[in-house]
């Protein structure tokens, strides 16, 4: 069911304009796309607004994915297959962001090169600054779309998607053609991403589901950061206000899966839920970086829930590492 404008597009507006201004507002009025995506990625609010910032959230993935709290996908990727590489390894991460994984990734010497790739210039330059500030000089910068990306003539032994494969376009196209160029005949690709509903465009069960999320939150944990309203309903985004606010925001990520299956070999995929947390603690993440014991119980009661709903249903979230099927002709 798509959704053109919903209650929720009125609150999310009224929310951004407090956490975030008028200036933010008036930028997704452009008529540019790529300006549009741009702005909508602001590390200024990401401890206290965005879920996934939430240390017990974080956790609790790792746990999913690697069996250990205290374990990232990364350092499970290094320890489990990397390490059986040859060094040095090259790496590409198109849609980097804030580079902040690759950051990480950079210390570890088995990196010859790590190639960040993404449309913000203003992040690579603040990512290429932290580089220098540490001494890292395995890390390449490429602000660009990643149309304009030379996948014919580079190889890598792993090209890495962090919650940026679903902001591409025709995934088909990209999984199936342009990766696997750029691929060594041992490489991997690696995805961390969210594939659900293109455009958040949910069901309707798992939006009554959400509901049922938010009212195990004390009101005093359901305030939105910088207002004084509560968070009391999900309706569900309206396709309007995602494209306006980010041209890019899922808008193909339920043929990830597909493609992923359709060109690669599994090595190994792991769900770790995203069904159920992200809409009921949207803009409530400041009440939960620092948990009191009423914030921690509460939380962990979210994970109790969202664990029995994706028992039935599938994750719109997935780790996985894969391999291109070389049997299979790609194509777009």
């Amino acid at each position: 069911m798509t959704r053109l404008i919903t209650i929720e597009d009125f609150t999310d507006v009224y929310v951004k304009l407090r956490q975030r201004g008028a200036r933010f507002l008036l930028s997704k009025l452009s008529l540019d796309r790529k300006r549009r995506s741009v702005s909508a990625f602001d590390a200024s609010l990401e401890h206290t607004s965005n879920w996934w910032e939430i240390p017990l959230v974080k956790e609790r993935w790792n746990r999913m994915i690697t069996g250990d709290a205290h374990m990232t996908f990364e350092e499970y990727t290094i320890d489990r297959y990397l390490s059986q590489m040859a060094p040095p390894l090259r790496v590409l991460s198109p849609g980097s962001g804030y580079c902040q994984h690759e950051l990480a990734m950079a210390d570890n010497p088995l990196f010859g090169e790590i190639v960040c790739l993404d449309i913000n210039q203003g992040n690579l330059d603040d990512a290429a600054a932290r580089a220098r500030e540490r001494g890292l000089s395995n890390l390449t910068f490429h602000c660009g779309d990643i149309e304009g990306f030379d996948f014919t003539h580079e190889r890598f032994d792993l090209v890495m998607f962090n919650n940026s494969l679903h902001h591409f376009r025709n995934v088909r196209r990209l999984l199936g053609s342009l990766i696997p160029q750029c691929l060594k005949p041992t490489g991997l690709l690696l995805v961390y991403e969210y594939v659900g509903p293109t455009r958040f465009q949910l069901p309707s069960t798992q939006i009554r589901a959400i509901n049922e999320a938010i009212r195990l939150i004390e009101k005093p944990l359901r305030q939105h950061y910088r207002t004084s309203t509560y968070k009391t309903h999900y309706y569900g985004s309206g396709l309007l206000r995602m494209v306006m606010a980010d041209p890019s925001e899922a808008v193909d990520s339920a043929s990830i899966l597909p493609a992923l299956h359709a060109f690669y070999d599994t090595i190994e995929e792991r769900p770790f839920g995203g069904n159920i947390l992200p809409y009921a603690l949207k803009d409530l993440a400041f009440h939960f970086v620092r948990p009191d014991e009423r914030a921690t119980e509460t939380l962990h009661r979210l994970f109790r829930f969202e664990d029995e709903y994706i028992r039935t249903h599938q994750s719109d979230y997935v780790f996985g590492l894969y391999r291109p099927k070389r049997e299979v002709e790609v194509r777009v």
